[in-house]
């Protein structure tokens, strides 16, 4: 055979600089985002503050709108305030299709609780844990899963010998290595990347995986991640180079991109922490019998591009010239990736009103079955794009301010044919607790069989376990003799 070359088309994607601080940006939380950009424009002299803008008289107004499929006058969610009683929101149109809503402080119902403003802290447990019970698994292999992700640690990496977690699933499970092995495979899929790793070659090797085979030193990357790595600190890169016999311009590049990545994936969703102030991220109301929803001013870029330092690149000397275009590069990409955030969030939260318009209106029981995949393929997106879009991110709603993982919930057939969400079941659970005797308390098995004869078949465990996490004692110890 003889070598020949070959034209072809063909579409790959690159991780570049722009998609990895899009990538970043996106999975931040308000606050974090704040403290981003307040990073961003002490250190670029291209980017400064800016007041956000008041509307011109007579600007039109426009809205993200959803038609409910319920319009029930006097339900929980209610009406929004109508034209007699409170003005209709400004808006401002930042980029010609995204449209934010301008909400501050004084926007807050008064007699809004402070629970609606505080918030636990998401850990990297309970971020896994939820991506598990989305995952369309088996009742055993979640039973695994759980396993493994209890003995994840704080950094994203998994310590326990495999044959360990194995053997705590006993008795209840007989599992083997290779059916711990095959779960963690999925497990490490799971958003951030590189979590489940027992190594930092495999961790970086894990985060590499995930990056076009055109990336520039990918190939080199992942042979120095699961060699030479150790070495790297002591011989530095020409070292390194001389020791593969490769061309230390070559091997800069691999080096460079291993240190673009993250060797603590798990420390991304931050110190565990108690109370945290809530930012809410979206809007969501209800107004003449639509629902609506709508960035908030907090999602609004605060930041542009300082014009005068700008004006003065066409003037500076060559070596200034340089520098400034270099601190405007970094700016357009920021801004850039600013707007991408908000429009992906709004995607997002558009899908998600659309889908469980009915959980705004009545309640936890009205809540659907509703996985990541499923709203990933309706607005076109990946599913991991989708997971960091929803992490440690809050909508305000009538209801109160709610995280938008809130939204989702796993399902269990009911005998009518559909499904019943775990969220709706657990609030089944609870109306019945509250209506029971006192004296006579309802057992877990009595509950199952209530919940059967309503169309919902559970086990007496799963009703068990929906209890625990509601944090509602046994009926032992709910007995009440006066």
């Amino acid at each position: 055979m003889k070598p020949r070359l070959q034209a072809s088309l063909g579409q790959q994607l690159v991780m570049t600089p722009q998609l990895r601080q899009a990538i970043r940006l996106l999975q931040l939380s308000a606050v974090e985002l704040e403290a981003e950009l307040a990073s961003a424009v002490e250190s670029n002299p291209l980017l400064d503050w800016t007041e956000p803008a008041a509307p011109e008289p007579g600007e039109p107004v426009h809205a993200s709108t959803v038609t409910s499929s319920s319009s029930t006058e006097g339900s929980a969610g209610g009406e929004g305030p109508g034209p007699e009683s409170t003005p209709e929101p400004e808006w401002t149109m930042d980029d010609g299709e995204t449209w934010y809503e301008r909400v501050g402080p004084s926007d807050h119902d008064d007699d809004s609780s402070a629970a609606e403003q505080v918030a636990d802290a998401e850990t990297l447990l309970d971020h896994l844990l939820w991506q598990l019970h989305l995952s369309p698994l088996s009742p055993r292999d979640r039973s695994i899963g759980v396993a493994i992700i209890e003995a994840i640690d704080d950094d994203g990496y998994l310590r326990e010998p495999l044959q360990a977690i194995a053997d705590s699933l006993a008795p209840e499970l007989s599992v083997g290595e290779d059916e711990v092995m095959t779960v963690l495979h999925q497990v490490q899929r799971f958003d951030p990347v590189g979590t489940g790793a027992r190594s930092l070659a495999e961790c970086l090797g894990l985060q590499l995986g995930t990056l076009s085979d055109d990336t520039p030193g990918k190939a080199l990357a992942q042979q120095i991640a699961s060699g030479p790595l150790e070495r790297l600190p002591r011989v530095g890169v020409a070292g390194l180079a001389a020791e593969l016999k490769l061309d230390p311009a070559q091997v800069e590049t691999a080096v460079q991109l291993l240190r673009s990545l993250d060797p603590r994936p798990g420390a991304q969703m931050g110190a565990i922490s108690t109370d945290t102030y809530v930012t809410p991220d979206v809007v969501i109301w209800r107004q003449h019998g639509l629902w609506r929803v709508a960035l908030s001013e907090a999602m609004r870029p605060r930041i542009s591009i300082h014009r005068g330092y700008e004006g003065m690149i066409r003037h500076a000397s060559a070596a200034d010239a340089s520098y400034l275009r270099g601190h405007l590069q970094e700016a357009r990409w920021l801004l850039k990736s600013l707007e991408a955030r908000g429009d992906t969030l709004l995607k997002v939260a558009r899908c998600l009103l659309k889908q469980q318009a009915a959980f705004l209106e009545f309640g936890d029981s009205a809540l659907r079955p509703l996985t990541l995949r499923e709203v990933a393929n309706e607005i076109g997106l990946h599913e991991s794009t989708v997971s960091r879009a929803i992490a440690r991110k809050y909508a305000r709603t009538p209801r109160g301010t709610v995280p938008l993982r809130a939204f989702f919930a796993s399902g269990i057939d009911t005998g009518a044919g559909g499904e019943a969400s775990s969220t709706a079941i657990q609030a089944m659970i609870r109306r019945l607790i509250e209506a029971e005797n006192p004296r006579k308390p309802l057992s877990d098995a009595r509950l199952a069989e209530t919940l059967k004869a309503t169309g919902v078949p559970v086990a007496r465990r799963t009703v068990a376990k929906y209890r625990e996490a509601m944090s509602i004692p046994s009926s032992q110890d709910r007995v009440r003799m006066g």
